[in-house]
């Protein structure tokens, strides 16, 4: 099924050994710059590949018609399916490797093709249709639990029977580099009544996400191993939170405000078919979930994800490393739960997985986690401390893969606080 690029492969143009985007990885974003719109490219190196010029040169297997490339999402090429996915995958790699040499050869296409990363700004990849945020895992919901409820029973019974989730704003999905405004909201005042006023707790969330690539009838339901064939792609994702205003508003229907004022996510989607070097076991699932959510392939992948705290002095402190694989509910899970009782996908769903922790200390992916709701505050290097997140910190969080000499990776997603609006 899946489009996998030989490791021993290699770009006709430099491309640095740490590289986030070798060839191996191809992933999509939409890019504009001063003298041209806005469009569909994919990063190699330092580099972004312009699809568009090499769609209107002839060199891509897209049908006839409106460009799939020339536009301001990738919503038209994910709708294509798998089998165009496939063949502009390997047209690419056919491409940027020499092997086909039109585009090696022709000195007028390179130079309109290849355009550095550097005088490119990077924009959302997708028209959010919907944006669902999920609570997969397991770490992340028992260290939770352990703060708010009986510690002996941390999880909530049907945690373990159904991946948890909740559905959010596409409106505030924002990308890398949007900075983010302390949200105002009702807080809780104990023994009183709330208050208005800026959010006090305001927390990031270590995150990733994926985006639906062609949707679903309504009434129709997805099984695990057919769910796998809709998703187009990853991106590395923060949620953030606002935790005072949402200890205060979610009984009884769950996160409201608290989540609603803004969820950044990185620029460039990278696509399952990179991954797949880095396919590892997921954890095993007891009890066993009912049959429409059993996998027959059940599997995770090797992401190491990390976050980086910025302070307005400009010193950075990394703060957490964990791991995509440690999460219980696999995103073909989800996706199998979300059509479960017939609910419609739509090309440029984005699902999110929840707060992605480990089972060990830095591995705890939210300030929420690692200063135990403020408890215990974090020492910076700067000699700084935080239990939330102050004005004008900055949340870097990155992500990659690596085996061998092969390694994939997501760049970055960042975001700056900036005060409450009057």
């Amino acid at each position: 099924m899946y489009e996998i690029i030989d490791a021993s492969l290699r770009a006709f143009v430099d491309v640095e050994p740490d590289s986030d985007f070798p060839i191996q990885n191809l992933p999509y974003g939409i890019f504009s710059t001063p003298d041209g719109g806005i469009r569909a490219g994919t990063a190699l190196g330092s580099w972004v590949v312009d699809l568009q010029a090499l769609e209107r040169a002839g060199l891509l297997p897209t049908p006839s018609g409106p460009s799939l490339f020339g536009q301001a999402s990738l919503n038209a090429f994910a709708a294509a399916g798998r089998p165009a996915w496939n063949a502009v995958r390997a047209r690419l790699a056919a491409l940027l490797s020499g092997s086909d040499a039109r585009l090696r050869d022709d000195a007028q296409l390179r130079a309109r093709a290849l355009v550095p990363m550097e005088a490119c700004t990077l924009h959302l990849p997708f028209e959010v249709a919907s944006y669902t945020d999920f609570y997969s895992s397991e770490d992340h919901a028992t260290n939770v639990g352990k703060l708010f409820r009986d510690p002996a029973n941390a999880l909530t019974p049907n945690w373990k029977h159904l991946p948890i989730g909740y559905n959010g704003r596409a409106s505030s999905v924002v990308p890398s580099g949007h900075d983010v405004h302390r949200p105002m909201g009702q807080l809780p005042v104990a023994g009183g009544a709330p208050e208005w006023g800026p959010c006090r707790q305001l927390d990031f969330e270590l995150e990733t996400a994926f985006f639906v690539g062609p949707g679903t009838a309504l009434g129709s339901r997805l099984a695990p191993d057919a769910a796998v064939a809709r998703i187009f792609g990853m991106v590395l994702m923060n949620d953030w939170s606002a935790r005072d205003v949402q200890r205060w508003e979610y009984v009884p229907l769950g996160p409201f405000q608290a989540k609603a004022f803004a969820t950044s996510i990185s620029p460039w989607v990278v696509t399952l078919d990179a991954l797949q070097p880095f396919r590892v076991d997921a954890p095993p699932q007891d009890p066993l979930p009912l049959p429409y959510l059993r996998e027959g392939d059940r599997h995770a992948y090797d992401i190491e994800l990390s976050v980086e705290l910025g302070t307005p002095n400009g010193v950075s402190t990394a703060i957490a490393l964990s791991n995509f694989r440690h999460l219980y509910w696999t995103m073909a899970q989800q996706l199998a739960h979300h059509t479960s009782s017939g609910c419609n996908l739509r090309t440029g769903d984005l699902m999110g997985s929840g707060t992605i922790s480990g089972p060990t200390p830095e591995a705890r992916g939210c300030l929420l986690e690692l200063t135990e709701n403020g408890r215990r505050p974090l020492a910076l290097s700067d000699g700084a401390t935080r239990d939330f997140l102050q004005d004008g910190d900055e949340v870097v969080i990155r992500g990659h893969a690596r085996r061998g000499a092969l390694r994939v990776g997501f760049g970055s997603v960042r975001g700056r606080v900036l005060p409450a609006t009057p």
